[in-house]
C-alpha cells in the first residue's frame, strides 16, 4: 500500500470516530453581530448552579476555549460569557425481540416465545454558553450541549471538557454555512 492510501484511510477514519459524540451540541448567532471586534471577555458566574467542582472545571474550560481563539479575561470586556447548566431525569427503555420455541403448525401455529425490557433511569445534563455584547447588553451567540451523565463523577470530569471543546468548536460561527 502506498503512504497517502494509508495517510488517507487514517485521516478518515480518524474523522469519523470524531463525529460519533455522545453529545447533542448546537449554537446560534445573531447575523448582525460582528465577531471579529470581539477580544476580550468576561465569564459571569450568577446563573451557573453547579457544585463548586463541577462549576471550576466548566468555567476553567470555557476560559481555556476563548484563550485558544485569541481572547484575553478584562474587566471592561467586549463580550460577558454566562454559562448555564441544567439537567433532566432520562429514562431509557430498552427490549428484546422474543425468542424461544416456536411449536407447530407453520409459521402461523402455536408455540412459545419471550420478550425482554429493561429500564434505566438516569440524569442527563446539559450547558449552554452565552456571549453577550457588554456594549449593547444583547446576545450574540449561543451554543448548547447536552448528554453529560450527571450522576457519575468520574464520567462528568472526562465529559465537561469534553462537550464545552464542542460547543466552543462553533465559536465564532462559520457563516459559509
Amino acid at each position: 500500500m502506498s503512504k497517502k492510501y494509508i495517510l488517507l484511510l487514517l485521516a478518515s477514519a480518524t474523522l469519523g470516530l470524531a463525529s460519533c459524540s455522545p453529545f447533542q451540541v448546537k449554537s446560534d448567532y445573531a447575523e448582525t453581530a460582528n465577531f471579529n471586534m470581539y477580544k476580550t471577555y468576561k465569564l459571569r458566574i450568577d446563573d451557573l448552579k453547579l457544585n463548586d467542582i463541577d462549576k471550576d472545571r466548566v468555567l476553567n474550560e470555557v476560559s481555556k476555549q476563548l484563550q485558544t481563539k485569541g481572547m484575553s479575561v478584562s474587566e471592561n470586556p467586549d463580550l460577558i460569557v454566562n454559562v448555564k447548566a441544567n439537567h433532566k431525569k432520562v429514562q431509557d427503555i430498552q427490549g428484546s425481540r422474543g425468542y424461544g420455541m416456536y411449536g407447530w403448525g407453520g409459521p402461523f401455529g402455536y408455540g412459545l416465545g419471550m420478550n425482554r425490557t429493561w429500564t434505566q433511569n438516569y440524569n442527563q445534563g446539559a450547558l449552554i454558553v452565552d456571549l453577550i455584547d457588554a456594549r449593547t447588553q444583547k446576545l450574540v451567540w449561543q451554543g448548547v450541549g447536552s448528554g453529560i451523565s450527571v450522576d457519575s463523577p468520574k464520567s462528568k470530569q472526562k465529559q465537561i471538557p469534553e462537550i464545552v471543546n464542542e460547543i466552543m468548536a462553533n465559536y465564532p460561527p462559520n457563516r459559509n454555512k
